[in-house]
């Protein structure tokens, strides 16, 4: 009777640890939210790692899977394949998204991916003995960017204007959508008379020599966050967990990029690249040297949108009070948003 009065006793035991366990699985479960979309479609850069690749590679966003549709060199295309539904995350310069909800594209802004500083910025580059010295020397000439109504034309127009440029002179400055790998040979070879460059491209091509800077985006605007990630309406209302799991981890792998050693960020970059085996050169991460963001973790504010939204409505392309920054982005998802943080707890 004993033994068997000691083995209920242990039974019992084991019952109420089973049930303990089982109490601490509900609450786990109950604690984190149910995502309700688990695979995130979104384009890459070809020699680049995008911070929506690098949060999945910290695990910031697990249990979410990324799934890769192919890679793009134009910022307003990917927000536009966002619009259609194709991808789901996108991201581009803030005057394309402007431009894009003004003419009433479901989208919000919401969480700032790249920008200009002092390492990191887009630079206007000539031949060295070019006579062009001046805004002016810009009329009738044709400067190459890596696609049309994007961050390089806006920052050229604003350039001009501020050099006293009228906008019916600015149209006689040419526009050739040129991929960015082509930019310097389409320079040297006479096609363009100015040519952009930024990162790996840039300094390889200082390195060449024989090239001179006209002006940079960071002399006209200083340290500045030039564009966002974007997500569609519906799939933040339909989707509002997924949405946050996705936004706070890539605020979250910004904020590492922006605090890690350049060494370090650049080891992990090419350790990405090597892995996803996309037939890709990674020469250009050698160059990585800070991430632009001009705030952390990428936390939008409204002077950075209100500059652009100020420059389309002086030229003509927003009417005056058509649109304020809070129509335009949300920090809502944003793992660093004023108040919201672990660290404010």
């Amino acid at each position: 009777m004993r033994r068997l009065v000691a083995g209920l006793r242990a039974r019992g035991r084991q019952l109420g640890l089973a049930s303990l366990g089982l109490t601490a699985l509900v609450g786990s479960a109950a604690a984190e939210p149910q995502l309700e979309k688990t695979e995130i479609r979104y384009q890459g850069w070809a020699g680049q790692v995008t911070f929506v690749e690098l949060a999945d590679d910290l695990g910031y966003l697990a249990p979410l899977k990324l799934k890769w549709i192919g890679n793009t060199i134009s910022g307003p295309q990917d927000i536009q394949t966002v619009v259609t539904g194709d991808i789901d995350i996108g991201g581009a310069f803030y005057g394309a998204i402007i431009k894009l909800i003004a003419a009433k594209a479901p989208i919000k802004a919401v969480v700032g991916y790249y920008g200009s500083d002092d390492n990191t910025y887009n630079g206007y580059y000539v031949k060295e003995d070019s006579p062009i010295r001046t805004a002016r020397d810009l009329i009738g000439k044709k400067v190459a960017v890596n696609t049309l109504g994007a961050h390089l034309e806006f920052v050229l127009r604003e350039y001009l204007a501020r050099n006293g440029v009228t906008p019916a002179e600015a149209k006689q400055v040419t526009l050739v959508a040129i991929p960015p790998v082509t930019g310097e040979q389409a320079l040297r070879q006479g096609q363009v008379e100015v040519t952009t460059l930024n990162g790996v491209l840039r300094d390889k091509a200082l390195e060449r020599g024989g090239l001179r800077r006209l002006f940079a985006d960071s002399d006209i605007f200083g340290n500045f966050t030039g564009g966002s990630y974007v997500l569609r309406d519906k799939f933040i209302k339909d989707n509002p967990n997924t949405s946050r799991k996705l936004i706070e981890g890539v605020s979250h792998a910004i904020e590492w990029a922006q605090a890690t050693p350049p060494e370090e960020v650049r080891a992990r970059f090419e350790r990405i690249i090597a892995e996803r085996k996309r037939n890709e050169d990674a020469t250009p991460i050698k160059y990585w040297k800070s991430t632009g963001v001009a705030t952390k973790g990428g936390v939008i504010g409204d002077g950075e949108l209100q500059v652009w939204i100020d420059w389309l409505v002086k030229d003509g392309l927003l009417k005056p009070d058509q649109l304020k920054p809070s129509d335009i982005y949300t920090n809502e998802f944003n793992y660093f948003r004023p108040g919201k943080t672990a660290e404010a707890k």
